[in-house]
Protein backbone atom coordinates (compact mmCIF):
# COMPACT_ATOMS: atom_id res chain seq x y z
CA UNK A 1 0.00 0.00 0.00
CA UNK A 2 1.66 3.36 -1.20
CA UNK A 3 2.38 5.71 1.77
CA UNK A 4 3.39 9.22 1.50
CA UNK A 5 6.56 9.57 2.81
CA UNK A 6 10.02 9.70 2.36
CA UNK A 7 12.64 8.01 4.19
CA UNK A 8 16.38 9.67 3.83
CA UNK A 9 19.79 8.29 4.43
CA UNK A 10 22.44 11.40 3.89
CA UNK A 11 25.45 9.85 3.46
CA UNK A 12 28.20 11.85 2.33
CA UNK A 13 29.19 10.24 -1.62
CA UNK A 14 25.04 9.38 -1.56
CA UNK A 15 21.88 10.30 -0.92
CA UNK A 16 19.66 7.42 -0.28
CA UNK A 17 16.09 8.06 -0.38
CA UNK A 18 13.09 5.96 0.30
CA UNK A 19 9.75 6.78 -1.42
CA UNK A 20 7.10 5.10 0.03
CA UNK A 21 4.80 5.60 -2.56
CA UNK A 22 6.29 3.86 -5.67
CA UNK A 23 7.94 1.87 -2.63
CA UNK A 24 11.11 2.05 -3.98
CA UNK A 25 15.42 3.20 -3.20
CA UNK A 26 16.80 6.02 -4.98
CA UNK A 27 20.55 6.07 -4.64
CA UNK A 28 22.23 9.65 -5.74
CA UNK A 29 25.27 10.86 -5.74
CA UNK A 30 25.31 13.53 -2.79
CA UNK A 31 27.06 16.12 -5.20
CA UNK A 32 26.18 19.65 -6.28
CA UNK A 33 28.08 21.84 -8.62
CA UNK A 34 27.51 25.53 -8.59
CA UNK A 35 28.82 28.21 -11.32
CA UNK A 36 30.08 31.60 -10.06
CA UNK A 37 28.79 34.41 -11.96
CA UNK A 38 29.65 37.88 -11.31
CA UNK A 39 27.63 38.83 -8.07
CA UNK A 40 25.40 35.51 -8.08
CA UNK A 41 25.68 31.95 -7.85
CA UNK A 42 23.96 29.67 -10.31
CA UNK A 43 23.35 25.31 -9.57
CA UNK A 44 24.81 24.05 -13.21
CA UNK A 45 23.94 20.34 -11.72
CA UNK A 46 23.52 18.05 -8.86
CA UNK A 47 23.39 14.76 -8.08
CA UNK A 48 25.18 12.28 -10.50
CA UNK A 49 25.60 14.72 -13.36
CA UNK A 50 27.63 16.98 -10.87
CA UNK A 51 29.59 14.04 -9.66
CA UNK A 52 30.61 13.51 -13.66
CA UNK A 53 32.19 17.09 -13.71
CA UNK A 54 33.85 16.42 -10.63
CA UNK A 55 37.28 16.77 -11.02
CA UNK A 56 37.08 18.10 -14.23
CA UNK A 57 35.45 21.22 -13.94
CA UNK A 58 36.85 24.81 -14.66
CA UNK A 59 38.01 27.39 -11.90
CA UNK A 60 34.73 29.21 -11.81
CA UNK A 61 32.29 26.26 -11.03
CA UNK A 62 32.42 24.26 -8.09
CA UNK A 63 31.87 20.64 -7.44
CA UNK A 64 31.58 19.96 -4.10
CA UNK A 65 29.77 17.53 -0.82
CA UNK A 66 27.49 19.45 1.17
CA UNK A 67 28.06 16.47 3.80
CA UNK A 68 31.30 15.79 5.56
CA UNK A 69 32.35 13.03 8.04
CA UNK A 70 28.30 12.40 8.47
CA UNK A 71 27.00 15.86 9.58
CA UNK A 72 25.77 18.95 6.78
CA UNK A 73 28.64 21.29 5.68
CA UNK A 74 26.86 23.26 3.20
CA UNK A 75 23.45 23.77 4.88
CA UNK A 76 22.10 25.96 1.67
CA UNK A 77 23.91 23.63 -0.58
CA UNK A 78 21.87 20.23 1.02
CA UNK A 79 18.63 22.44 0.82
CA UNK A 80 18.89 22.57 -2.67
CA UNK A 81 19.96 19.25 -3.32
CA UNK A 82 16.79 17.68 -1.02
CA UNK A 83 14.56 19.85 -3.28
CA UNK A 84 15.86 18.61 -6.59
CA UNK A 85 15.88 15.07 -5.31
CA UNK A 86 12.49 14.89 -4.32
CA UNK A 87 11.13 17.07 -6.85
CA UNK A 88 12.68 13.97 -9.22
CA UNK A 89 10.90 11.61 -7.41
CA UNK A 90 7.50 12.62 -7.14
CA UNK A 91 8.40 13.96 -10.67
CA UNK A 92 7.85 17.79 -10.50
CA UNK A 93 4.44 17.03 -8.65
CA UNK A 94 5.46 18.13 -5.13
CA UNK A 95 2.92 17.09 -2.66
CA UNK A 96 2.94 17.18 1.55
CA UNK A 97 4.39 14.28 3.41
CA UNK A 98 6.50 12.94 6.30
CA UNK A 99 9.87 12.55 6.64
CA UNK A 100 12.33 9.76 8.38
CA UNK A 101 16.05 10.70 8.90
CA UNK A 102 18.63 9.04 9.38
CA UNK A 103 21.54 10.66 11.84
CA UNK A 104 24.51 9.29 13.54
CA UNK A 105 24.58 8.56 17.03
CA UNK A 106 27.69 10.12 17.72
CA UNK A 107 27.55 13.44 16.74
CA UNK A 108 25.96 17.05 18.85
CA UNK A 109 22.63 18.21 19.70
CA UNK A 110 22.95 20.99 17.13
CA UNK A 111 24.45 19.04 14.19
CA UNK A 112 21.20 16.66 15.16
CA UNK A 113 19.17 19.46 15.13
CA UNK A 114 20.67 21.08 11.31
CA UNK A 115 18.83 17.62 9.89
CA UNK A 116 15.47 18.92 11.13
CA UNK A 117 16.13 22.17 9.73
CA UNK A 118 17.34 21.28 6.38
CA UNK A 119 14.09 19.14 5.80
CA UNK A 120 11.95 22.17 7.05
CA UNK A 121 14.21 25.11 4.80
CA UNK A 122 14.07 22.76 1.91
CA UNK A 123 10.93 23.83 -0.09
CA UNK A 124 9.53 20.11 -0.14
CA UNK A 125 6.03 20.64 1.64
CA UNK A 126 7.07 18.29 4.67
CA UNK A 127 4.26 17.44 7.02
CA UNK A 128 6.01 15.61 9.77
CA UNK A 129 9.84 14.96 10.84
CA UNK A 130 11.43 12.29 12.27
CA UNK A 131 14.70 11.14 13.03
CA UNK A 132 15.72 7.88 13.54
CA UNK A 133 19.43 6.58 15.21
CA UNK A 134 21.41 5.43 12.10
CA UNK A 135 22.51 2.76 13.68
CA UNK A 136 18.71 1.56 14.89
CA UNK A 137 17.69 1.84 11.03
CA UNK A 138 20.89 -0.13 10.10
CA UNK A 139 19.88 -2.59 12.33
CA UNK A 140 16.42 -2.94 11.22
CA UNK A 141 17.68 -3.11 7.52
CA UNK A 142 19.48 -6.13 8.57
CA UNK A 143 16.42 -7.83 9.39
CA UNK A 144 17.18 -8.67 13.39
CA UNK A 145 15.57 -8.67 15.82
CA UNK A 146 16.79 -5.34 17.54
CA UNK A 147 13.81 -4.96 20.47
CA UNK A 148 14.92 -8.20 22.13
CA UNK A 149 17.32 -8.14 24.60
CA UNK A 150 20.28 -9.62 23.15
CA UNK A 151 23.55 -7.86 21.48
CA UNK A 152 24.01 -6.94 18.48
CA UNK A 153 27.01 -5.30 16.91
CA UNK A 154 26.51 -3.28 13.79
CA UNK A 155 29.79 -1.57 11.94
CA UNK A 156 28.70 0.65 9.57
CA UNK A 157 31.50 1.93 6.82
CA UNK A 158 30.30 4.58 4.67
CA UNK A 159 32.42 6.97 2.98
CA UNK A 160 33.74 9.08 5.38
CA UNK A 161 33.21 7.74 8.60
CA UNK A 162 32.58 4.12 10.02
CA UNK A 163 29.88 3.96 12.93
CA UNK A 164 30.46 1.01 15.29
CA UNK A 165 27.52 0.56 17.30
CA UNK A 166 26.36 -2.28 20.15
CA UNK A 167 22.49 -2.29 19.97
CA UNK A 168 19.83 -3.54 22.20
CA UNK A 169 16.12 -3.45 23.21
CA UNK A 170 15.62 -1.36 20.61
CA UNK A 171 18.45 0.91 21.71
CA UNK A 172 22.26 2.14 21.10
CA UNK A 173 24.17 0.48 24.29
CA UNK A 174 27.35 1.92 23.15
CA UNK A 175 28.87 3.63 19.86
CA UNK A 176 31.46 5.41 18.36
CA UNK A 177 32.01 7.22 15.30
CA UNK A 178 35.37 7.32 13.38
CA UNK A 179 36.37 8.85 10.71
CA UNK A 180 37.51 6.60 9.04
CA UNK A 181 36.06 4.75 5.49
CA UNK A 182 35.96 4.79 1.88
CA UNK A 183 37.49 8.15 0.73
CA UNK A 184 40.39 7.03 2.99
CA UNK A 185 40.64 4.00 1.06
CA UNK A 186 40.77 6.18 -2.18
CA UNK A 187 43.45 7.97 -0.54
CA UNK A 188 45.65 5.32 0.02
CA UNK A 189 45.49 4.03 -3.42
CA UNK A 190 46.39 7.37 -4.91
CA UNK A 191 49.41 7.77 -2.63
CA UNK A 192 50.63 3.94 -3.31
CA UNK A 193 50.62 4.73 -6.92
CA UNK A 194 52.05 7.49 -6.72
CA UNK A 195 54.78 6.38 -4.37
CA UNK A 196 55.24 2.56 -6.65
CA UNK A 197 54.56 4.04 -10.23
CA UNK A 198 55.49 7.78 -10.23
CA UNK A 199 52.40 8.06 -11.81
CA UNK A 200 49.04 10.52 -10.22
CA UNK A 201 45.44 9.31 -10.55
CA UNK A 202 42.21 11.30 -9.86
CA UNK A 203 40.06 10.45 -6.77
CA UNK A 204 37.07 8.80 -9.33
CA UNK A 205 39.78 6.66 -10.29
CA UNK A 206 41.03 5.51 -7.38
CA UNK A 207 37.00 4.64 -6.37
CA UNK A 208 36.55 2.56 -9.23
CA UNK A 209 39.74 0.31 -8.65
CA UNK A 210 38.58 -0.02 -5.22
CA UNK A 211 34.97 -1.04 -5.79
CA UNK A 212 36.12 -3.37 -8.98
CA UNK A 213 38.41 -5.14 -6.36
CA UNK A 214 36.86 -8.35 -5.54
CA UNK A 215 36.02 -9.01 -9.25
CA UNK A 216 39.59 -8.47 -10.73
CA UNK A 217 40.85 -10.57 -7.21
CA UNK A 218 38.12 -13.28 -8.60
CA UNK A 219 39.54 -13.11 -12.50
CA UNK A 220 43.56 -12.40 -11.06
CA UNK A 221 43.62 -9.05 -13.45
CA UNK A 222 45.35 -6.65 -12.55
CA UNK A 223 43.73 -2.87 -12.44
CA UNK A 224 44.30 -0.98 -15.33
CA UNK A 225 44.65 3.17 -14.57
CA UNK A 226 45.06 6.15 -16.36
CA UNK A 227 46.71 8.66 -14.72
CA UNK A 228 49.94 11.96 -14.92
CA UNK A 229 53.11 10.32 -15.15
CA UNK A 230 54.97 12.72 -12.62
CA UNK A 231 58.04 12.55 -14.42
CA UNK A 232 57.36 13.40 -18.11
CA UNK A 233 54.38 15.38 -17.08
CA UNK A 234 52.09 13.16 -20.01
CA UNK A 235 48.91 10.88 -19.53
CA UNK A 236 49.71 7.55 -19.56
CA UNK A 237 48.26 4.22 -18.55
CA UNK A 238 49.75 1.71 -15.97
CA UNK A 239 48.64 -1.85 -14.86
CA UNK A 240 48.52 -2.11 -11.50
CA UNK A 241 48.72 -5.60 -8.96
CA UNK A 242 45.75 -6.01 -7.15
CA UNK A 243 47.95 -6.84 -3.57
CA UNK A 244 49.46 -3.80 -3.76
CA UNK A 245 46.17 -2.29 -3.66
CA UNK A 246 45.03 -4.56 -0.69
CA UNK A 247 48.43 -3.58 0.88
CA UNK A 248 47.26 0.00 0.08
CA UNK A 249 44.41 0.02 2.09
CA UNK A 250 44.99 -2.27 5.21
CA UNK A 251 46.39 0.70 7.50
CA UNK A 252 43.14 2.09 7.39
CA UNK A 253 41.68 -1.48 7.91
CA UNK A 254 43.83 -1.59 11.16
CA UNK A 255 41.80 1.78 12.02
CA UNK A 256 38.66 0.36 11.97
CA UNK A 257 39.85 -3.23 13.49
CA UNK A 258 41.16 -1.50 16.38
CA UNK A 259 38.04 0.70 16.93
CA UNK A 260 35.90 -2.67 16.64
CA UNK A 261 38.22 -3.99 19.66
CA UNK A 262 37.87 -0.82 21.82
CA UNK A 263 33.89 -1.47 21.48
CA UNK A 264 33.77 -4.96 22.33
CA UNK A 265 36.35 -4.49 25.11
CA UNK A 266 33.94 -2.11 26.68
CA UNK A 267 31.02 -3.81 25.89
CA UNK A 268 29.24 -5.52 28.89
CA UNK A 269 29.49 -9.40 29.35
CA UNK A 270 26.37 -10.61 29.10
CA UNK A 271 26.25 -8.79 25.50
CA UNK A 272 29.61 -9.95 24.61
CA UNK A 273 28.13 -13.45 24.60
CA UNK A 274 25.48 -12.59 21.97
CA UNK A 275 27.68 -10.90 20.26
CA UNK A 276 30.11 -13.91 19.95
CA UNK A 277 26.75 -16.24 19.06
CA UNK A 278 25.94 -13.96 16.55
CA UNK A 279 29.03 -12.48 15.25
CA UNK A 280 29.58 -8.89 13.45
CA UNK A 281 27.24 -7.10 10.88
CA UNK A 282 29.06 -5.06 8.25
CA UNK A 283 27.04 -2.86 6.54
CA UNK A 284 27.31 0.27 4.63
CA UNK A 285 29.06 0.69 0.78
CA UNK A 286 32.52 0.19 1.81
CA UNK A 287 31.71 -3.11 4.04
CA UNK A 288 32.94 -5.43 1.29
CA UNK A 289 35.81 -3.69 0.25
CA UNK A 290 39.23 -6.28 -0.35
CA UNK A 291 40.25 -8.41 2.64
CA UNK A 292 38.31 -6.34 5.27
CA UNK A 293 36.06 -8.90 6.61
CA UNK A 294 38.34 -11.25 7.12
CA UNK A 295 40.87 -9.32 8.67
CA UNK A 296 38.06 -8.05 11.50
CA UNK A 297 37.23 -11.87 11.70
CA UNK A 298 40.83 -13.07 12.48
CA UNK A 299 41.50 -10.11 14.59
CA UNK A 300 38.21 -10.62 16.98
CA UNK A 301 37.51 -14.46 16.70
CA UNK A 302 34.03 -13.52 15.34
CA UNK A 303 31.88 -13.94 12.99
CA UNK A 304 31.49 -11.62 10.60
CA UNK A 305 28.25 -11.04 8.15
CA UNK A 306 28.15 -8.30 5.49
CA UNK A 307 24.68 -7.44 4.55
CA UNK A 308 23.43 -7.94 1.28
CA UNK A 309 21.87 -4.67 0.75
CA UNK A 310 25.50 -2.60 2.17
CA UNK A 311 25.02 0.82 0.96
CA UNK A 312 20.80 0.54 1.13
CA UNK A 313 20.57 -1.10 4.58
CA UNK A 314 19.80 2.23 6.29
CA UNK A 315 17.45 3.23 3.92
CA UNK A 316 15.80 0.10 3.80
CA UNK A 317 15.36 0.09 7.54
CA UNK A 318 13.56 3.69 7.23
CA UNK A 319 11.25 1.90 4.88
CA UNK A 320 10.09 -0.84 7.73
CA UNK A 321 9.95 2.11 10.32
CA UNK A 322 7.79 3.67 7.60
CA UNK A 323 5.94 0.96 6.79
CA UNK A 324 5.21 -0.65 9.94
CA UNK A 325 4.03 0.93 13.54
CA UNK A 326 5.67 -1.26 15.41
CA UNK A 327 9.05 0.61 14.92
CA UNK A 328 7.37 3.60 15.86
CA UNK A 329 9.19 3.83 18.96
CA UNK A 330 12.22 4.17 17.47
CA UNK A 331 11.64 7.25 15.80
CA UNK A 332 12.29 10.88 17.76
CA UNK A 333 9.73 13.76 16.25
CA UNK A 334 10.21 17.66 16.75
CA UNK A 335 8.96 18.31 19.97
CA UNK A 336 10.37 15.53 21.65
CA UNK A 337 14.16 15.46 19.87
CA UNK A 338 15.36 18.42 22.32
CA UNK A 339 14.81 16.10 25.14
Amino acid sequence: MPVNAFGIDLGTSNIKIYNGITDTIARYKNMIAVQKMQNHKTVMAYGDEAFEMYEKAPANITVSYPVTNGVIAEIHHMQLLLHHFIMDELEGNLRTADFFLSVPTDITQVEKRAFFDLVKDSNVRARNIYVVEKAIADGIGLNVDIKNSQGILVVNIGYETTEISILSLGGIVLSRLIKTGGKKFDESIRNIIRKEYNLLIGTKTAERVKIALPELEEAEEDAIVYGRDIVTGLPVERAIPTILIERAMHENFETIIDSVRVILERTPPELGADIYKRGIFLTGGSAAIGDLHELISDNTGLKVNISPLREDSVAFGLSQIIKNDLFRNVVYSMDDFSR
